[in-house]
C-alpha cells in the first residue's frame, strides 16, 4: 500500500527539464526532511495524516487512468519524499499500459526501482532549507537509478550561499544536466510573492550570466507564476 497525499491532473509540469509538458500527479505523504521553506507541508508534516490515504497501485492506476481519459501520459511522482514509498509495482503496473514515469527526489533514500524510472530529478537541498545533504546516500540514488534511466539535477536557490552550494554541486555532477529554479518564500496558502521571486530570477540569471556559468539552465516555477499556490496545479 502506498501512502497517498493526492492525485491531479492533467496538467503542465512547472518546472526542470519536463517543464510544460502534460503530466499527471501522484503525490505522496510523509518526508525525511523539513525544509525551512517547504511549499507542500500538506504532503510532509504527521499532521495532515488523516487527510492522506492508502491506496494500491491497481487502485492509484485506475485514478489516473480516469483523469487521462485512458490515454497514456507521463506520471509524475511527487510528495514529500516519495522515495519513502513502494512505488516499484505502482511503476510496472503503468508502463504495462504504456505510461511514463518521472519522479522528483532530494536524494536522501535510494530505491531498487529507481532504475525503471523514465526521468529522475535528484533536488539536493541548499543551505536556505536549514536541512544537510548526504552525498554518499545522493551517490547510492545515482548507483540505484543506472544508466538506463535520465537523470538531472535541479537546485533551489535564494541566496549567495545556495548559490554556491550549487555550484559545488554541479563541479561534483558534472555528467548532469542541471536546472537552477529561483526559490518560493511563501507555502500555501498564502499568496504568492510574485515580484519576489521574478526579482531573484532576475538576479539569479544575471549572475550565472557573468559567471560564464553557461551549461547552468535557469527556469522559474512555471505553475508558481502562473497558478500561485493554488492546489491541482
Amino acid at each position: 500500500m502506498i501512502r497517498i497525499s493526492e492525485i491531479f491532473g492533467p496538467v503542465l509540469q512547472g518546472e526542470g527539464a519536463l517543464s510544460g509538458q502534460p503530466t499527471i500527479f501522484v503525490r505522496t505523504g510523509g518526508c525525511d526532511y523539513r525544509c525551512s521553506w517547504c511549499d507542500t507541508l500538506y504532503a510532509v508534516d504527521s499532521e495532515f495524516r488523516n487527510e492522506w490515504a492508502m491506496m494500491s497501485a491497481e487502485d492509484i492506476m485506475k485514478k489516473v487512468r480516469e483523469l487521462s481519459g485512458n490515454k497514456p501520459i507521463l506520471i509524475t511522482l511527487s510528495g514529500g519524499n516519495p522515495a519513502i514509498q513502494p512505488l516499484g509495482d505502482l511503476i510496472k503496473l503503468g508502463k504495462a499500459g504504456g505510461y511514463s514515469f518521472a519522479m522528483e527526489t532530494q536524494g536522501s533514500i535510494a530505491q531498487e526501482w529507481f532504475k525503471d524510472l523514465d526521468i529522475l530529478t535528484l533536488s539536493p537541498k541548499p543551505p536556505s532549507s536549514k536541512m544537510q545533504t548526504d552525498w554518499a546516500k545522493f551517490d547510492a540514488c545515482l548507483e540505484a537509478a543506472g544508466d538506463n534511466t535520465n537523470i538531472t539535477l535541479k537546485i533551489v536557490v535564494f541566496d549567495d550561499e545556495d548559490y554556491k552550494y550549487a555550484q559545488d554541486a554541479a563541479a561534483r555532477y558534472p555528467q548532469l544536466p542541471l536546472f537552477l529554479q529561483p526559490g518560493n518564500h511563501t507555502p500555501p496558502p498564502a499568496s504568492v510573492d510574485i515580484n519576489g521571486i521574478l526579482e531573484r530570477l532576475r538576479w539569479l540569471g544575471d549572475k550565472v550570466q557573468k559567471d560564464g556559468w553557461f551549461n547552468a539552465r535557469v527556469l522559474p516555477q512555471m505553475h508558481v507564476l502562473t497558478w500561485g499556490n493554488e492546489r491541482g496545479y
